[in-house]
């Protein structure tokens, strides 16, 4: 099995993970969202089942592409939620210390990239001779 295909298929389980959370520990998400985004309950139960269905849709090599192009556009719009708790680490200290929101910052890019990656969005590079 190829690298890309590996990593499609652990960055595919993590987001079905990470999908499955927003139904097993709602109300962790519930808290992250940011108070002028309306409708929490229901946009995070919709972000769960997108997670959910781009996490499979990144593991399924015919829809890996267009799975990926609908993960970034998530990673993108639950970014709010990350810079709400970088902003307000007062209201997370059971969740953990303020340094930890601030780096989740980067990671969230580091995310996209990576789905990129897996997505085959990125043209492979090839060597020349």
């Amino acid at each position: 099995m190829k690298a890309r295909a590996i990593g499609a298929l652990v960055l595919g389980a993590l987001f079905v993970f990470a999908g499955s959370m927003h139904f097993i520990r709602t109300e962790f998400y519930l808290r992250m969202m940011p108070p002028y985004i309306p409708a929490h309950l229901p946009i995070v139960q919709i972000s769960g089942v997108c997670e959910i269905l781009g996490g499979i849709g990144l593991i399924v090599p015919a829809t890996r592409r267009l799975a990926a192009i609908g993960l970034i556009a998530l990673l993108i719009a639950v970014f709010p939620a990350n810079v709400q708790m970088a902003l307000h680490p007062e209201l997370y200290r059971d969740i953990g210390p303020p340094a930890a929101f601030f780096i989740r910052l980067p990671l969230q890019f580091v995310m996209i990239a990576l789905v990129l990656w897996a997505g085959s969005l990125v043209p492979r590079q090839t060597q020349h001779a």
